[in-house]
């Protein structure tokens, strides 16, 4: 698929679309709780569908009604031999420790840039829990067998917070006594506070010291039958859309929580830092076009806003500087490099400095076709760089954005056309 985008200004106002990493999460409790949950404003993107094709295969049931979804469970009983999480890095760290709460054998399989990621935490960490391990070299297919034995363990958190919110879901469920999780070098916090917030509505209690170590306590009281769960706005999707408004015109956002625990949050304080016009109330967030200035931002929390921080940098005027490009060799694609290769055929230039991402703002953008590595985010950051490029920009490869905000080119256009 291709799509070309005009250079163009926009306006207007769109609904942000629904968070994946709170859809996913909230999946998981609903296949873990034992009665019904109501989930209001499912996302549907391609990591959503997956999640819950998986929680199906898992045991639980789901049914849509009235544009909600009911989901009905007694926890992990598996029906399938094998899950797949599509491309989800989320859904394969978070769902193959629930999976080995079953003692039925159970395979884990994905697609795409999934199947080249490391998966080594689970052959290494499962077994001291009770659970049999088999990988492909610390590479998908997983095959798990449970029961998972939830005992006090200490963990490495620099490669990916999402391997602690599998366990922590786990955990949380199969806990009989007091268990903790101590965790070194932990990335992406907010991630785990958005996790604990999850678990703590579904009845779960987790707390925490310094994010250091995580106390799991058996529930005090038996939850309710039935949980109704909403999913807040998207802010990793709707963030390219506040840039736009950045860099083109104004736009506006509506559905977001502006004290969501989301890492990609972060893009107001970014947006602030480079001086482009920001209000923000609990209804809607406004952003307008400024002369912007060039910005320093650590990102290591929050990796997935590099590329719409290119987006926003090349429009600035300086060189902005990214801090945290570590956390970008295991995305769906090298996304360091990605955003290097292909903003360069626009003319950009971006440098890479050992944790570092440099970008030469200011500079011609030049209209060009560019390839979307079948990375949902490169092919959003590009889309809204395409509005200041002096030609037309082709995204090939643009089909990538179902993994997050399949909306995204609709939404797109809604404001370019309604400027």
């Amino acid at each position: 698929m291709k799509v070309i985008v005009e250079p163009s200004s926009v306006k207007g106002t769109i609904h942000a679309p629904a968070s994946k990493s709170a859809m996913q999460r909230g999946c998981a409790a609903a296949l873990l709780h034992h009665g019904t949950t109501e989930i209001i404003n499912p996302g549907m993107c391609n990591d959503d569908m997956a999640a819950i094709d998986m929680i199906q295969k898992l045991g639980a049931t789901v049914q849509p009604v009235n544009g909600s979804l009911l989901i009905k469970s007694n926890g992990v009983r598996p029906l399938s031999a094998a899950v797949n999480c599509g491309e989800s890095g989320l859904g394969i760290r978070m769902f193959t420790p629930l999976a080995a709460l079953s003692d039925q054998e159970i395979m884990i399989q994905g697609t795409g840039s999934l199947v080249t990621r490391p998966m080594n935490f689970f052959d290494e960490i499962l077994p001291r829990l009770g659970v049999s391990v088999k990988s492909n070299n610390g590479k998908l297919p997983l095959t798990v067998k449970g029961p998972l034995l939830p005992q006090d363990i200490t963990i490495d958190g620099s490669l990916s917070s999402q391997f602690l919110t599998g366990l922590l879901m786990a955990f949380a469920s199969a806990a009989e006594t007091a268990v903790t999780i101590s965790v070194d070098n932990l990335r992406s916090k907010p991630y785990v506070n958005l996790t604990l917030e999850v678990l703590a509505h579904f009845g779960y209690d987790v707390q925490h010291v310094n994010f250091e170590q995580f106390i799991i306590h058996p529930p005090a009281k038996k939850p309710a039958e039935k949980i109704t769960y909403t999913v807040e706005g998207d802010w990793s999707g709707a963030s390219f859309l506040l840039v736009a408004g950045a860099i083109a015109g104004s736009a506006t956002v509506i559905g977001l929580d502006v004290f969501s625990s989301q890492a990609d949050r972060a893009i107001l304080e970014a947006l602030r830092l480079a001086d482009a016009g920001l209000l923000f109330n609990e209804r809607e967030v406004v952003v307008s076009q400024s002369e912007l200035k060039a910005f320093h931002f650590d990102a290591t929390d929050c990796p997935d806003l590099f590329p719409p921080l290119v987006a926003l940098a090349v429009c600035c005027e300086g060189t902005t500087v990214i801090d945290g490009v570590g956390r970008l060799a295991h995305k769906e694609s090298n996304r360091g490099l990605t955003l290097q290769e292909e903003f360069a055929k626009m003319g950009i230039i971006i440098t890479l400095q050992d944790d570092l991402m440099l970008v030469k703002g200011g500079q011609h953008l030049k209209g060009a076709t560019v390839q979307s590595r079948h990375d949902h985010r490169i092919a959003m950051a590009c889309a809204v760089a395409a509005l200041r490029a002096d030609g037309a920009v082709t995204i090939e490869d643009a089909g990538a954005v179902n993994k997050s905000y399949p909306a995204f080119w609709q939404d797109l256009k809604k404001l370019q056309t309604t400027g």
